[in-house]
Order: structure tokens, then C-alpha cells, then sequence
């Protein structure tokens, strides 16, 4: 065990360790880090002490001794609306960041990691392919829904409908005061719940696990097995990237196809790959996608909160429905291969217990997973596209745009900053026909934030939600909906052809064919060769990109943050 060769190096650490309230017997047994994000910072962290300390209570019943560490998360949600929120991305590379020091500065044998959220999820996902000890995660599940299915991410909706006059502040009052009843991970599949799953599809969770309703008490006793497991996966010596391999995230990339997950799984898969020295693009979930049959009917783009995930049988039922898209043979922290997990929760009452709850939504399971020959839809749920408004890529969730906007010549309306953008959306200075473009917010130009109320505000208006198109070099909440297409790299900062686009060109969306492109100058068509001479023109009098961060994590992030569409983590 690593824990008892440092022993050996350091004589300190065993008073050091009594002097915390260790006993001696405690010193031999093998050392389990138990990182979780808890703090009082939103609904998401502030339930994981009591799953922390379940789960170190798991690691003391094997035989084993934790210690619980902390990396606290902020909230996507709370940081809208200001610059707040451009911190998100980069507290991600942060929090994997302090775990590494956590775990290598005293060394431990294992690791359980507990979060729940947007990117407290994948940060810990890429601390556990960097450190690469025997890892379990657990994640803190999503919180139920409010009155009548109310979900947080129908707040922004009713912000814009509240901002048009069209409705009272006492009802916005009420749908605020009601979207979050309990602790979890926001009732939608959005980033945070994608992401658990994400987890589970890797193979780094207890089969059954991912996405449990966080007030369900079946999560407290799945903390507690994953303690146990951990001090297992000690003994026997398997580690984070002895489990997790190419195919794995191949997996990942199908399940996320299957739910219609969040286009942020496209910063986080490859960034999280990157940490266990495998490459996942952009590319390879425009191949995995296409042809994939799209199976979940969860909020945004579905009927259901989150919560029913769980109730409908969860990762595993996803799974059966794929199963012969997926490498059944991948390694598991069970110690088993996915497909002997599947075939043992047929035999273990899973779905049973799921079935219990499902029965008192008076729905059936198809209702909420479809089959895989009954689909949502059979084409994935999203496409990158390509062209020289975005040579390395941007993202769309096709599944979530209008048939109308899948083919589109639009007006370019160029903003260099979210706030002008939104502010033109409602004061109806956006008309049918124009293509929305918010650039300067990617990675190196104001840290990556989300363009949440923008999305909210075009879809919920019903004059623009089938006629116009968002383009952006920053991302979207995985609430998002509507014609939005965003990570178009490379980024305005970065001396992008985003940052070239003047009002009035004419900008063409193909998602069938996947082109995204300036098709014309000044209201005009132009060939290729012409839009190049102009747009050449124009670079040679563009100012330079200055960063408006001089100091700080965002300076740091700024400098060092790749691409969007490599991961946009910092190198």
C-alpha cells in the first residue's frame, strides 16, 4: 500500500495523524481519500457531508481508515446573470487541481469522490484519471421537482416572459420560490445530470447508481457500498486507468446520444480523456452520434424531470436498450465487466425497486425511456459542424432545434459581448432572419460563461424561437433549447473568423450536411475565394485581442486554456 511506504519515508505522519484523532490500530489499514465539493454553495453540494461520512463509515466497516477532504464548487445558476459565471469552466480545472494536491501530498491508497454538479462532476472525473489510485465516484443525485413538474431551468423562460410584461411578478415570485424543494443536481438534463451519468457510463459508479432523486434513501446506502468498495479496490491494486479506456468513453459517447445530453459533455469528455492520456474530439461524437437512437423524454427537450430517470431504471435501462452499441467487455469498479453488471441487476432486484417508484408517477417506463426500436428520435441528438466561419468546429444539439432552422441563410448581427445581445433580443431589435452572433466569450476572451438567458429569451419568444440562430464562441446551459450553436473555434480572442463577421453578412446553416459559414458579404453571395479576400481584408484591421483579466485564476485560465473543441482545459 502507498499509504505505508510513505509512512516509512515520512516519521511525521503517523503523530500527525494521531493528532487528528486517528487511533494507532488505524495506521496500518489501508488510507481512503474521501473528496467530496460539499459546501454550503447550492442544492447540488449541500447535502454531500451526510453522504461523505456514510461513505467513510463504508471505508471503517471494510477495514479500511478516511479521510475526508474538500474542494467546494460554485453554482452555474447562481453565477448568472454577472461575471460570476465566468468563472465556471475555470473552476473546473481548479477543483481537479486542488485534489491532485490533495492526493499527492499525502499519498493515499484509494479514493471515493462525491459531487454533483456541472463541473464539480467532470473535475473530479479529471482528477481521477491524473492521480490514477483506485477511485469510486458518488454522485449526489438530483433534487425533485416543484408544483405542477416545475424545473429551475423554466426560470429563465419565465424571466423574459416576466421582462415583456406577459407575466404578473407575483406569478415570477411563484416560480421562483418553488423550482428547487430539496437538495440535488438541477431536475433537468442539463450539464450537471448529464454528467453523472457520463460517470456511471464510464464505468467509475456502482452499476444502478447515477442520477438517484438525492432525497431517495437507496442514495445513502449506495454511499455506503462505495466506501467498502473502495478499501476492495485498494487490495486489489485496480486503478482509475486500468478501468477506464478508449472504449469506455465510446460507451460514454453512446449513453450520451441516448439521453440527448448536454453539448458541455463536449468540454468535459475530451478534457476528462485527456487526464487518462486518451483522445475523445469533437469528431468522434459527430461519428458516434449519427445513426444513434435518441431514447429519454427528460426535460429540456423531453416531458419529465430528472427525478424519473432513476424511476424508469436509469444507466442500466439506457444500456439494455443500446447494449449492442456498447463494449460490453470494459472493466468496472465492481471488479466485473459491464456486461456481467447488467446481467447481475436483472437477477438483484434493481429494476424491481426502481419499478416501486416509478408506480407513483402513474407512468410506464417507456413513457419515460423509450425502447431502442421505438425512439425519440435516430440520428443522435447532436452534430458539429464545420466552414470557415468555424474551421475546428462548433456544436449544436439538433435534437433540441427547429425543423425549420436544420437549413438557413441569416443576416449576421454581430455582438461583442452577451449583455448587448440579450438587451437587442428584448427590446425586439432581433428580427426573423438574423443569426445572433456573441463572440469574445470563449475560453481566452472572458473565461467561456454560458449564454443561458440569451437562449431562454429567443426560445421562449415566439416570433424568433423558429426563425432566427444564436452563434457563439462561448457555450450553453444544458437547459438550453432552440437554434444554438456554440464552441465555434477557433474563438474570437484567439483571432478567430467569428471575430471578422460584420452586420448584414450572410451566414449559412447546414446541419444535415454539417456547414456552418459566412456564404456572403454585405447582404450579398459570394464565392469562396471572394469571402476570403475580404475576410483577409478585414484581419489585417482587426485590433488585437486584449484580455481584460490582469491578475487572478481568470488571467491564468486565459492564458493556458485550449481550444473549446479540444476540451478547453488548461495546458
Amino acid at each position: 500500500m502507498k499509504s505505508q511506504e510513505i509512512r516509512k519515508l515520512a516519521p511525521e505522519m503517523d503523530p500527525l495523524r494521531i493528532g487528528m484523532g486517528w487511533q494507532v490500530e488505524d495506521l496500518d489499514k489501508p488510507q481512503i481519500l474521501i473528496e467530496s465539493t460539499y459546501g454550503q454553495s447550492h442544492p447540488g453540494s449541500a447535502h454531500l457531508l451526510e453522504l461523505a461520512q456514510k461513505a467513510c463509515a463504508g471505508t471503517d466497516a471494510a477495514g479500511g481508515k478516511g479521510a475526508l477532504y474538500f474542494a467546494t464548487d460554485i453554482c452555474d445558476g447562481m453565477a448568472q446573470g454577472h461575471d460570476g459565471i465566468n468563472y465556471s469552466l475555470a473552476s473546473r480545472d481548479t477543483i481537479a487541481n486542488l485534489i491532485e494536491i490533495h492526493a499527492n501530498a499525502t499519498p493515499f491508497d484509494a479514493g471515493v469522490f462525491l459531487s454533483s454538479c456541472d463541473k464539480s462532476v467532470p473535475a473530479q472525473l479529471m482528477a481521477i484519471g491524473r492521480i490514477n489510485i483506485p477511485s469510486i465516484m458518488v454522485t449526489g443525485g438530483v433534487m425533485e421537482a416543484g408544483p405542477d413538474l416545475l424545473t429551475l431551468e423554466q426560470i429563465g423562460m419565465y424571466s423574459a416572459m416576466f421582462q415583456r410584461g406577459e407575466i404578473t411578478e407575483d406569478q415570477f415570485l411563484f416560480y421562483k420560490h418553488h423550482a428547487c424543494p430539496s437538495c440535488g443536481a438541477c431536475s433537468f438534463m442539463g450539464t450537471a445530470s448529464t454528467m453523472q451519468i457520463m460517470a456511471e457510463a464510464l464505468g467509475l459508479m456502482l452499476p444502478g447508481s447515477a442520477l438517484m432523486p438525492a432525497t431517495c434513501p437507496d442514495l445513502r446506502d449506495v454511499a455506503r457500498r462505495a466506501g467498502k468498495q473502495a478499501v476492495e479496490l485498494a487490495r486489489l491494486g485496480l486503478t482509475a486507468r486500468q478501468i477506464v479506456t478508449k472504449e469506455s468513453f465510446e460507451n460514454a459517447v453512446m449513453v450520451h446520444a441516448a439521453i440527448s445530453g448536454s453539448t458541455n459533455t463536449l468540454l468535459h469528455l475530451p478534457a476528462i480523456a485527456h487526464e487518462f492520456g486518451i483522445e475523445i474530439d469533437s469528431d468522434t461524437f459527430d461519428r458516434m452520434h449519427r445513426g444513434a437512437h435518441y431514447l429519454l423524454d427528460i426535460r429540456p427537450a423531453g416531458r419529465w424531470p430528472a427525478q424519473y430517470f432513476y424511476y424508469a431504471g436509469g444507466v442500466p435501462q439506457i444500456m439494455e436498450e443500446i447494449r449492442d452499441q456498447l463494449h460490453l467487455d470494459v472493466m468496472t469498479v465492481t471488479g466485473k465487466t459491464l456486461g456481467e453488471n447488467l446481467e447481475e441487476l436483472r437477477h438483484n432486484g434493481y429494476y424491481e425497486t426502481c419499478a416501486r417508484w416509478l408506480k407513483g408517477t402513474g407512468l410506464k417506463r417507456t413513457d419515460i425511456i423509450r425502447t431502442f426500436d421505438e425512439p425519440i428520435g435516430t440520428d443522435g441528438t447532436i452534430a458539429i459542424l464545420k466552414g470557415n466561419l468555424a474551421p475546428e468546429g462548433a456544436v449544436v444539439k439538433h435534437s433540441a432545434v427547429p425543423k425549420e432552422m436544420f437549413k438557413a441563410t441569416l443576416r449576421a448581427r454581430p455582438f461583442n459581448c452577451e449583455e448587448d445581445a440579450i438587451a437587442a433580443v428584448l427590446h425586439h431589435d432581433i428580427q426573423p432572419g438574423d443569426a445572433v452572433i456573441i463572440r469574445y466569450e470563449g475560453p481566452k476572451g472572458s473565461g467561456m460563461p454560458e449564454m443561458f438567458y440569451t437562449t431562454e429569451a429567443i426560445s421562449s419568444d415566439p416570433q424568433l424561437s423558429a426563425s432566427i440562430a444564436l452563434i457563439t464562441d462561448g457555450r450553453f446551459s444544458g437547459a438550453s433549447k432552440g437554434p444554438a450553436i456554440g464552441h465555434v473555434s477557433p474563438e474570437a480572442a484567439d483571432g478567430g473568423p467569428i471575430a471578422l463577421v460584420e452586420e448584414n453578412d450572410l451566414i449559412e446553416i447546414d446541419i444535415p450536411r454539417r456547414v456552418l459559414r459566412i456564404c456572403g458579404i454585405n447582404g450579398e453571395m459570394k464565392t469562396e475565394a471572394e469571402i476570403a479576400a475580404v475576410l483577409e481584408q478585414r484581419r489585417q484591421n482587426l485590433p488585437a485581442f486584449e484580455s481584460k483579466y490582469k491578475s487572478g485564476v481568470l488571467k491564468l485560465f486565459a492564458e493556458h486554456a485550449v481550444s473549446p473543441m479540444k476540451g478547453g482545459y488548461m495546458k
